[in-house]
């Protein structure tokens, strides 16, 4: 077994060494989760830090890669390697992982089965985002549907039977049409595959623009469904408002990166004259989302739900710009399109996912995500008024933290790619972080400085293991804002590479 296979596999053996163990003590359970994620996230360290001095990356640009053979009578198997978008999105995985198990120190409900389903999930992503076979990518993508319905239906509140089904019941069809749209590929394969790499280096579909268009189609909804996108995003908001914070951190901080990660790992170079011919939808479907999420999150009452449609915002930038990055034009603006779309996934997922543990922190205390009832928080809880800031000031793109790089990036390459529609989609798009910005503001405004809600005796500062999940994610927001090279040099081979190969 490699090393990556390790990483991938550690938190499934822990989960099993748990739900091996029905009587083990609170403290013990406790310790194998958090020592679980945190040697995980070492081993993802370092794997990291050999890849960055070019350690195990062959011609490809993939390093650590395994490749057992698994159903050989379809062209699949157990194909594992990490690159410059795998990487980060891996780090980011084991790191937030890391932050809700430290977050649920606390938890009392049932905590030898919700630390077991969360390490059975964070094998599940990882597995996902090291994937290099589209049966073992779809294995993986269904597998962690099934983990968060149980999360959102045991360990919910509110009408969590109803959201946890509306969730599974859209990402399943989802990914249904996505495992069409793979068949699609793997037929138009000579010879017949499902290994990444071999789609990738011979394209299928080269000659059918008529099926690959219809493949395209499918895998974009499949994908679309989870990202979300406009008009796919109906199961998110209730999903997110009923889920614990835990599970919506991880919810909107890593599996939503699915979507994303799947359009740059798989439609975009396993189909690029089908993706520059229709390269217009993600376009347009971004700018939808960016401005639809923006508008109806600054309608919301419920903090929660706020967060969730700024969710659908953030994503569509990225799709935005992997749209912008199929057409014609110029070939460094485009790479630095796709750039921005990798950054603002890490960013997001940083950003988002601190913000979804801070309104668990109101929950805890208070019991209520509106608005309205909360007011001058500050005063009693300063330092939850801090981390709340930076969260929202990160979250609308400020600059010095990780959101203005992203969205800097997409905004140059897009207006760079040298066409005039998507200049004007890219510039369309600014109106999305002024309404985030408003929106944010408001909140900051009503729940940290207003005068005192009903509900504001209630909120106490927050406590040593929420400080200890949140402020990382927060510090390592700031860090790629003040310092992104470490994470854009990661990157830059990766997001040159798929702008090549769309432009074969």
């Amino acid at each position: 077994m490699t090393v990556l296979s390790l990483v991938i596999f550690l938190p499934l053996a822990a989960a099993l060494g748990l739900a091996a163990v029905p009587r083990a003590p609170r403290r013990a359970v406790l310790a194998a989760w958090i020592g679980t994620s945190a040697v995980d996230l070492a081993l993802v360290a370092a794997l990291w830090i050999r890849y960055g001095t070019g350690g195990g990356a062959g011609s490809d640009g993939i390093a650590y890669e395994e490749n057992a053979r698994w159903i050989p009578s379809v062209g699949a198997g157990y194909h594992v390697g990490v690159d410059g978008l795998s990487m980060p999105l891996l780090a980011l995985t084991a790191l937030l992982f890391l932050a809700c198990a430290v977050y649920s120190v606390r938890q009392e409900h049932r905590l030898r089965a919700f630390a077991v389903l969360f390490l059975f999930l964070e094998t599940v992503c990882l597995g996902l985002f090291a994937a290099l076979d589209l049966l073992l990518f779809f294995v993986f993508f269904d597998l962690s549907i099934v983990g968060m319905y149980f999360v959102i239906l045991l360990w919910g509140h509110g009408e969590r039977a109803r959201s946890a089904l509306t969730f599974f019941l859209y990402t399943f069809l989802g990914s249904l049409v996505l495992l069409l749209g793979f068949i699609g590929l793997y037929l138009g394969a000579d010879p017949h595959t499902f290994d990444m790499v071999e789609l990738i280096r011979r394209p299928p579909l080269d000659g059918s623009p008529g099926l690959a268009a219809l493949t395209l189609l499918a895998i974009g909804i499949g994908l679309g469904v989870k990202t979300p996108v406009v008009p796919f995003h109906t199961w998110l908001p209730p999903a997110h408002t009923d889920a614990p914070a835990a599970g919506s951190a991880v919810l909107a901080g890593i599996m939503l990166k699915m979507g994303t990660y799947g359009l740059v790992r798989i439609a975009m170079p396993m189909l690029p004259d089908a993706w520059r011919r229709y390269a217009w939808v993600p376009l347009v479907i971004g700018l939808l989302g960016v401005l639809y999420g923006a508008l109806v999150a600054l309608a919301q009452d419920d903090l929660k739900r706020l967060v969730a449609y700024t969710s659908v915002n953030h994503m569509g930038y990225v799709v935005l710009a992997l749209g912008a990055a199929g057409f014609s034009g110029g070939t460094a603006a485009r790479e630095l399109a796709v750039s921005g779309a990798v950054t603002q996934m890490v960013s997001h997922g940083l950003v988002t996912g601190a913000l979804f543990l801070l309104c668990g922190v109101l929950s805890d205390r208070a019991g209520s995500y509106a608005i309205g009832r909360y007011g001058g928080v500050a005063r009693g809880a300063p330092v939850f008024a801090g981390l709340t800031a930076v969260a929202a000031f990160a979250s609308l793109g400020l600059p010095g933290l990780s959101g203005f790089v992203a969205e800097f990036q997409i905004f140059t390459g897009a207006i760079g790619a040298g066409r005039a529609g998507v200049a004007a989609a890219a510039a369309l798009s600014v109106l999305g972080v002024l309404v985030t910005a408003g929106l944010f503001l408001r909140v900051l405004h009503r729940v940290l400085l207003g005068g005192p809600g009903e509900l504001t005796g209630r909120v106490t500062d927050v406590r040593r293991p929420e400080l200890a999940a949140i402020a990382p994610l927060l510090v390592l927001s700031l860090a790629v804002g003040v310092a992104p090279r470490p994470l854009l040099d990661t990157i830059a081979p990766l997001s040159d590479a798929v702008v090549a190969l769309v432009a074969r």
